[in-house]
């Protein structure tokens, strides 16, 4: 599965088109094995086995009390917000850079998104203008951890204890990241989680709710299943969704948590070669490379690079272009689109007007991270800055 580039409409869904694709899934584990068992079962749906498995064996790695999953991030968020206790009028804190996914949730559980700005050198949420933003409305605040790097945790907690407001963390991209001893999604309040088929962790696509509240996930379980009781089938206590997980899909998801940690050293070998690699071009500040801040994981879900001005950019990724290999535009700013726009977000439009990821994906060999770098060094060399 690859993704394709923001704003260029360029996508091959099986890589062929790419000499070098942003990301290949891998299934290099029990997929197989436990997929045939749904089908030779019969349990391919809603129900089965695997389902409360998947939900069990995901918590205990994010190192929370329960979780319970979801057709995909989106209403993984969606089921967050309102286990929360959202409602109509209440403002919810999210960055302005972010897959539009984080703000869509927070309007279809009928409340306002408030746009916050980002930290130019990490990406991630600014402490700062978070606490800027809150008011008398403000109920929740939703880091997202970027691209696989922890946001700065430590700082939202601090500011969400003193206005006593909810921490709901998008992990979406970082499964696996962490602060210290604790793994994103189990730091703040509720955490959320995608597997998506470009993500660390795929079920093709999917969801999961994690906490420590036991009754945060039970109000999350209840609302993806129609509001249906498990002790009165057919019988549904509140208003509800079909927001649930399929049995094929949690067989899936159990062996590529087998293999999570796996992928997540190749993750961050192959940012390390990249770092190597550019190095020069960061010391002589051709380039902006992710760093790592000391006491947490960065698991570089996409490796990211900024250059020094937009037409810069330009003609790195117009050298990328012309030799097949695939990259993504960093995310339009929120404030940028139409369901969303604001004004006052410097930062976020700043860096992505500069910013770009690159081929990421765990099983990229070493020759096609240098067939990468060439074309970038081959752009600088012939337009240097």
């Amino acid at each position: 599965m690859i993704t394709g580039k923001n704003g260029r409409g360029s996508e091959a869904p099986d890589g062929s088109a790419f000499r070098v694709p942003l990301y290949r899934t891998s299934f290099t584990g029990n997929e197989a094995r436990y997929v045939m068992d749904c089908i030779e079962t019969g349990w391919v749906s809603s129900t089965g086995g695997y389902v409360a498995r998947f939900e069990r064996e995901f918590a205990k790695y994010i190192g929370v009390k329960a979780a319970t999953s979801s057709s995909n991030g989106t209403t993984a968020l969606h089921l967050a917000l309102l286990a929360c206790g959202i409602k109509p009028g209440d403002e919810v804190i999210v960055p302005d850079l972010t897959f539009a996914a984080t703000a869509e949730a927070v309007m279809h559980a009928s409340a306002k998104p408030i746009i916050a700005d980002i930290d130019p050198e990490t990406l991630n949420i600014l402490p700062q203008s978070v606490a800027q933003k809150i008011t008398r409305k403000t109920k929740a605040v939703i880091p997202v951890h970027l691209y696989g790097r922890p946001a700065p945790m430590h700082e939202i907690m601090e500011i969400a204890e003193r206005h006593g407001i909810m921490v709901i963390e998008d992990a979406a991209e970082a499964h696996g990241a962490m602060i210290g001893r604790k793994k994103a999604g189990a730091i703040g309040h509720i955490g959320v989680f995608s597997f998506y088929g470009n993500k660390i962790m795929t079920t093709g696509e999917g969801g999961m709710v994690v906490s420590n509240d036991e009754g945060a996930i039970s109000r999350a379980a209840l609302l993806k299943n129609h509001g249906m009781r498990k002790d009165r089938r057919y019988w549904h206590e509140i208003l509800g969704f079909n927001y649930r997980l399929t049995n094929l899909q949690a067989a899936l998801g159990i062996a590529q948590l087998e293999k999570a940690e796996e992928k997540i050293a190749l993750k961050r070998k192959l940012a390390a070669n990249y770092a190597r690699m550019l190095a020069p071009l960061a010391a002589a500040g051709t380039l902006q490379l992710p760093s790592e801040e000391k006491g947490t994981r960065n698991v570089h879900w996409l490796y990211w690079l900024m250059a020094g001005n937009p037409s810069h950019q330009e003609r790195i990724c117009a050298s990328l272009d012309s030799r097949m290999i695939e990259y993504r535009r960093f995310f339009y700013p929120l404030s940028m689109m139409p369901p969303f726009r604001c004004r006052g977000m410097k930062n976020s439009i700043g860096v992505y007007k500069k910013g770009f990821c690159i081929p990421s994906f765990p099983e990229i060999t070493l020759e096609e991270q240098e067939t990468v770098v060439s074309a970038i060094e081959s752009a600088v060399r012939t337009n240097p800055y």
